[in-house]
Parts: C-alpha cells; structure tokens; sequence
C-alpha cells in the first residue's frame, strides 16, 4: 500500500517510464542499449514505489509507552534544553531516516496536540547538530495521558525538501496513527521528560509505531 503523498508522483512516474520504454523501443536500434534504458527507467519507478511505500502497523495502544513515530537508526541520545516550546531541559530521541526507510510519520502516543508550527529553514545535512533548530521543520505537541506534554519535530535534511504535517492544535492524537510525511530521507526529534525511561540505545534500528522508545519509571504496564 502506497502513501497518499506519493499518488501524483507515482502516477506520473508510470507514464514517464511507459514513455521512455516505448520511445527506446521505437526509435533504438541496438537492442542492448533499449535493454538498458528501459531497465534503468523502471529501476527508477521501483526507486520511487518502494520510497512511498506505508506499510499496515497494528498498534497496542499503551499510554506508560512512548513508540517511535518513524522507521530508521537513533543517531541521538542525550539531555539537552529545548528552546522552542518547553524552554527547560529535555531527554532527546532523534532518528535519522535514509531514502530507504518508510517515511511516514506517526504519533508516538495518544493525547491532544497542543501545539503545531512550521519553520522555514536551512537544508544542512540532517544528522547536522544544528538542522534540528536551524533547518526546514515542524513542531507538534501532545498532551498525553501519562507523560504529560511530549515534543515531536520532523526536520529536513539536504534532500527532504517538503515536509507534510496533519497534527492541527485541537485534534485528537492516536498512538501509531499517521501524523504526517517526509519526503526523500531526513531525520524526527523527540523530546521527552527527564524521569522518561529511555528503552533504545544510540545506534539501534527503530520501526515507526513498532518500537517502544520510552516508559515510565516503576510501571508493569
């Protein structure tokens, strides 16, 4: 199953390789050379199918249970002051997404968003220390049961030019749910409460809405 974000690149993608191979069919002569082309061309559709790819996650919904909003490698663990919203010191979760990760975003729990805004920005790298604050991004806040107000922030990196975001302040927020999308690798910031229990270690492969990021302390649950 494919994103909704991907359905006018994909379909226009199919018509540009359908084009390409009937050309080269057409007007090539050398047979090996339209092998080529055509094999190339359809590499490139595969390339862009797998990339909005949003594979079904069935959630078990846990509210003393942070989940990771997207697929990828924790590349940050550490305790750092937030300066856009919380304004005090926070434990940061940040995974960085390459091109061949699924890109959607998910909530890492359930509550009301408090808070969305966009930022224009930079396009640094985006395991860069500074893209979480100086790049292209949005920030969203929930309200949440158990850990009080958590922080997301999708930030884009030197590919990911558009960044989509559906947390709209008001609306209900559902653990595992989509939450947006990134497109063309990039990287998602959690900050999360001091006395959260960090469940992943620096290096460590995640799945969006699969793998618990954080808990509470002294919780069976």
């Amino acid at each position: 199953m494919f994103h909704k974000e991907g359905f006018k690149i994909i379909i226009i993608s199919f018509i540009l390789v359908a084009i390409v191979c009937l050309t080269a069919d057409a007007f090539i002569l050398i047979p090996w050379v339209v092998y080529c082309i055509q094999g190339l061309a359809i590499l490139i559709l595969l390339i862009i199918l797998q990339f909005f790819r949003n594979p079904k996650r069935s959630v078990q919904f846990n509210h003393n249970q942070i989940l990771a909003p997207v697929d990828g490698k924790v590349v940050v663990l550490e305790e750092i002051v937030e300066n856009e919203y919380f304004k005090e010191k926070r434990k940061q979760v940040s995974i960085f997404m390459s091109p061949l990760n699924v890109h959607v975003t998910r909530y890492p729990a359930s509550g009301v968003v408090e808070y969305s805004k966009y930022h224009p920005g930079k396009f640094l790298v985006a395991w860069h220390p500074k893209s979480s604050e100086e790049n292209e991004r949005t920030t969203i806040v929930l309200k949440t049961p158990k850990f009080g107000e958590i922080l997301y922030r999708q930030i884009a990196g030197a590919l990911a030019r558009r960044i989509v975001n559906y947390a709209v302040k008001g609306d209900s927020a559902l653990q595992g749910a989509d939450a947006g999308f990134i497109k063309f690798g990039s990287r998602v910031d959690l900050f999360l409460p001091l006395d959260a229990v960090i469940t992943v270690n620096l290096g460590q492969k995640v799945i969006g809405a699969k793998t618990v990021i954080a808990t509470l302390k002294d919780t069976d649950e």
